[in-house]
């Protein structure tokens, strides 16, 4: 089946290839069975209402789904949905984080998946599967010609000294941890001796965190200083912007992720203020 897939919004991990679409669609049209509607935010679902509405009218069959749709994924298909090269191998998360819709989504439960190729690791909660599914999950990477690289996250209260291990002999690119609660620091702390023990340092640029930052309540004093504090813990910080589920955020805060978000900008400013 040639399905077409039509996306809301383009972001880095969203699919290049021919039959990937952001706009109503053209005046010819490659041979298609199928149309695949695929929403990650629930900000972005009036958009796609309209490209849903839009499709529908080449009499080609229409379907909407995605994250925002609130619907558990299934097992992943590498280029689908997401660019060649990123992987998911397993969904959901055991925790109950107050921002998070992962959990309500996936059933507050972990489901680990059939193991596929990529280097770009997406998962909810890698670090709370097996061991034997993490250990699997890095022998794939050890297949790929690109170096890992762990945007789905790590979380630092799950880290141990061989998942460390793991880290070092797959010669990562990157990998992020994240400080969104207040709860989450002490275990920051302790990941980032882990990982200077086990020679991952962040002058490597290797270790990162993102910083949860602009939720009700937050200051720019505070959220400032959770970003130091995981700077001084062995991570270089990275502020993660809350919105809520219409996309709004305050401009303010939108500048101060900015001044949050520029590698050189971070090493150079935190550096020097040592």
């Amino acid at each position: 089946m040639t399905i077409a897939r039509v996306f809301p919004r383009k972001t880095n991990a969203t699919p290049d290839d021919g039959l990937a679409f952001f706009a109503p669609p053209p005046r010819y049209l490659p041979e298609i069975d199928e149309v695949h509607i695929s929403v990650v935010f629930t900000y972005d679902m009036p958009k796609a209402e309209q490209l849903a509405e839009a499709w529908a009218k080449t009499g080609i069959s229409v379907k909407m789904g995605g994250p925002a749709m609130n619907e558990p994924g299934g097992d992943f298909i590498p280029g689908r949905y997401l660019k060649k090269g990123y992987v998911i191998t397993s969904r959901g998360c055991n925790n109950r984080c107050w921002f998070c819709s992962v959990p309500k989504r996936e059933g507050y439960r972990l489901r680990q998946l059939p193991i596929t190729e990529g280097f770009n690791v997406l998962d909810d909660n890698l670090l709370a599967c097996s061991e034997e599914h993490i250990r699997a999950v890095f022998d794939m990477l050890k297949r790929q010609k690109e170096k890992p690289v762990f945007t789905g996250g790590l979380e630092a209260k799950l880290m141990k000294s061989w998942h460390v291990d793991l880290i070092r002999e797959s010669k990562a690119q990157r990998f992020y941890c994240a400080y969104d609660t207040p709860d989450d620091y002490e275990p920051l702390v302790h990941a980032g001796k882990l990982l200077q023990q086990g020679g991952i340092s962040r002058t490597s640029r290797k270790p990162n965190c993102y910083v949860l930052v602009g939720y009700h309540g937050d200051t720019f004093e505070a959220a400032e200083k959770r970003l130091r504090d995981t700077w001084a813990a062995g991570f270089a910080p990275y502020a993660m912007l809350y919105r809520n589920e219409k996309g709004e955020t305050n401009p303010e805060w939108r500048k101060f992720q900015r001044l949050w978000v520029r590698p050189q900008i971070l090493f150079t400013t935190l550096n020097s203020a040592k």
